[in-house]
């Protein structure tokens, strides 16, 4: 956005300067509604009835009471179980219907006619806002809607952020009549929660009841099938809890062990001793010595060894003596082999019946192997009734367990704890609540105020961007030109044909150059004339290249200030040359500090800079009165426009010197005529 050099806002800004002059000028549609808004404020607020508002805090904890709870959770900490959701749920509970009701009877709120219309009277005004629809009708209400919609309306409810702390306000034109219904409130929403406590524990411990009923009599039925499926495929429990089955199987697998073992001892020993028999030396084993007859026929071999050695010394060996006690020698070994002989039968016939016996456990074995195989299905049917029947005994014992501790919170007393409790109690307050008679009266003035200022703005830029700017005779001239110059102008209509010549045509007539012939020039006047009505429908900005001209006063720029030569030599940018005029849209750009001579319009810089202009603007016309070549300026505007007397001979010399251009449009002047922007 470009700022002129006088503190216009340009570029489709708004001129600070000209909203304040016609905000003056326009000061009585604002400063008239905004007194009458003012008064009708300050009467108002003060007639209306003031309303007192009373506040209870109360907090929502969710917990319960430990001894209270079951023997399980008791070594456990407090856990509040209030969220947000819940919280929000809370403060729904105290805008409950039930809640209102109670808070109603209580305080006998159908009693007063703050709350009941009807028991005063309707006034004028409320009939005439039923009649036209912007309030309800109490006749057509029941008396309860009546009261309810009152209460309501005076009723608020909300949570503190971040915390369980719901606050319950209440307005009232009685100031004890707000604390106490605040209070009521408060108390009605604690009771109900008693109540609600109350009833779920009943309610629980009846449905309990009932469920414990109907599970007895499933966790009967449960077993009863177990038993009978057990008796019918005789799978029995024996001790450490095990089927009859299982206990005989093992049973039998550790006596046949047991034989397997004797056997095999049986058999070594009788195979020990058979050895020692055959290769005839001392039986030495246990079950050989354990033998009385074997230890007698021992010793008697040892006395006879013995007397045969003692007869040894004096005898020969050919006596009969030597030969007796050989012979009685002979005669117990013989004995004793015998003896071992019959250890050995015997010891091999306990292996023939360790062995028969171990044949007759397998048997057996086997036999109850097969009977547990066959017993498998069945035992899996078996054992999936014992699951249902001890998942069923569970869930009895569970509700017993729920029924004894919801009876017992029954019998310690009629009202449980509830999950909240007041934390702070309404008190009485002096102060009204509403109305708010200075901010409500500072309000309604500021909006009027503003509203006012917005359409009177509002219809001033309609009418500028309609083109409704007023007339001025003649456009831009101070007391001074007046003075020293002849009061000259051109036809409206001709400006206007041209004008329109301009809008229709193409690229053409992008860029124009008013030239003149007359004394004093008129091409300054003609040339804001023409700017001016091409601004109405498109982006227009005039360039002065005379400086002090007629047209940059009649904007208003000051003198001196930058324009397009400081422009061309770099000293300056577009946003410090480019101002408004402020009678219309138009941009004015003024010559600036340096003359623009015959150099200056044939140097490349104005060419461009020109050019620049032309891309940003739809039209650009040159007030190029004061200069000396014009064909100089036909290089980047093809389009020229003449301001001539009424004369062949200067009309001709003018259509001379502006030979170069590509299009002449001749304004014919006269002589004492009014120049209207």
């Amino acid at each position: 956005m470009a700022v002129a050099a006088a503190g216009e806002v340009v570029d489709g800004g708004i001129d600070v300067r000209s909203i304040g002059r016609v905000l003056w000028r326009r000061r009585r549609w604002i400063v008239a509604p905004s007194a009458a808004v003012l008064v009708l404020a300050t009467i108002g607020v003060n007639i209306v009835a003031p309303r007192y508002k009373s506040e209870a805090r109360v907090l929502y904890e969710g917990r319960e009471n430990v001894f209270l709870r079951p023997e399980a959770d008791k070594t456990t900490s407090d856990q509040v179980i209030g969220d947000q959701e819940a919280i929000a749920n809370q403060v729904q509970v105290v805008l409950s219907r039930q809640v209102a009701l109670d808070v109603i009877s209580q305080i006998k709120l159908a009693e007063r006619p703050e709350f009941d219309p009807l028991l005063d009277g309707i006034s004028p005004l409320r009939y005439l806002l039923i009649f036209f629809g912007l309030a309800r009708n109490p006749f057509l209400m029941t008396p309860e809607e009546r009261v309810l919609q009152a209460y309501y309306d005076r009723l608020s409810a909300f949570s503190i952020d971040k915390s369980r702390v719901v606050v319950i306000e209440f307005q009232s034109a009685d100031t004890e009549l707000a604390a106490r219904a605040a209070n009521a409130v408060a108390e009605s929403y604690i009771a109900r929660q008693q109540a609600a406590k109350q009833e779920q524990t009943r309610g629980a411990g009846e449905w309990l009841a009932r469920e414990i009923e109907k599970l007895r009599a499933r966790v009967a039925d449960a077993e009863a099938k177990v038993e009978i499926f057990r008796a019918r495929t005789n799978l029995f429990v024996g001790t450490n809890n095990t089927m009859l089955s299982n206990q005989q199987l093992g049973e039998f697998n550790s006596q046949l062990n047991s034989a397997r073992a004797q056997r095999a001892d049986a058999e070594t020993r009788a195979r020990l001793i058979r050895d020692m028999l055959r290769r005839g030396e001392p039986i030495e084993a246990a079950d050989i010595m354990n033998s009385e007859l074997i230890r007698r026929l021992s010793e008697q071999r040892v006395t006879l060894r013995a007397q045969l050695a003692e007869q040894s010394s004096t005898l020969l060996g050919g006596h009969p003596r030597i030969k007796e006690l050989k012979a009685q020698i002979n005669d117990l070994d013989g004995q004793i082999r015998a003896e071992a002989e019959k250890v050995v039968r015997t010891l091999e016939n306990d292996a023939k019946i360790a062995g028969a016996r171990v044949e007759t456990l397998t048997a057996n074995l086997e036999a109850s192997k097969r009977q547990a195989a066959s017993t498998n299905e069945q035992d899996v049917q078996l054992r999936a009734l014992e699951r249902e029947a001890k998942s069923q005994r569970d869930l009895l014992e569970s509700y017993l367990a729920k029924y004894r501790e919801a009876t017992a919170r029954e019998t310690i007393g009629s009202a449980p704890p509830a999950d909240a409790r007041i934390i702070s109690r309404a008190i009485v307050s002096n102060t009204p609540y509403f109305p708010k008679k200075m901010p409500i009266v500072l309000i309604a003035t500021l909006t009027v105020l503003a509203l006012a200022s917005g359409l009177v703005l509002t219809g001033e830029l309609l009418g500028a961007e309609a083109g409704e700017a007023p007339p001025v005779a003649p456009v831009g001239r101070s007391a001074r030109a007046e003075s020293s110059h002849p009061a000259l102008g051109v036809p409206i209509g001709v400006v206007s044909e041209a004008a329109h010549k301009l809008r229709a045509s193409s690229d053409l007539g992008r860029c124009v150059a008013v030239f003149d012939r007359t004394r004093p020039p008129g091409a300054s006047l003609a040339a804001l004339t023409l700017a001016r009505a091409l601004a109405g429908e498109a982006r227009t900005v005039l360039v002065d290249l005379t400086p002090a001209s007629a047209a940059l006063v009649g904007c208003s720029s000051e003198l001196g200030a930058p324009g397009i030569s400081d422009v061309a030599r770099g000293a300056a940018s577009f946003r410090d040359v480019i101002g408004r005029d402020k009678l219309s849209r138009l941009h004015v750009v003024g010559a600036g500090s340096s003359p623009v001579d015959a150099a200056a319009v044939a140097a490349p810089a104005l060419r461009i800079a020109m050019e620049a202009l032309a891309r940003s603007y739809q039209h650009v016309i040159i007030d190029a009165s004061a200069v000396a070549e014009p064909a100089d300026i036909a290089a980047f505007a093809p389009r020229a426009m003449l301001v001539a007397p009424q004369d062949r001979r200067e009309m001709h010399l003018a259509r001379e010197r502006l030979a170069r251009f590509a299009d002449i449009m001749l304004v014919p002047a006269e002589g004492d005529a009014k120049l209207a922007a």
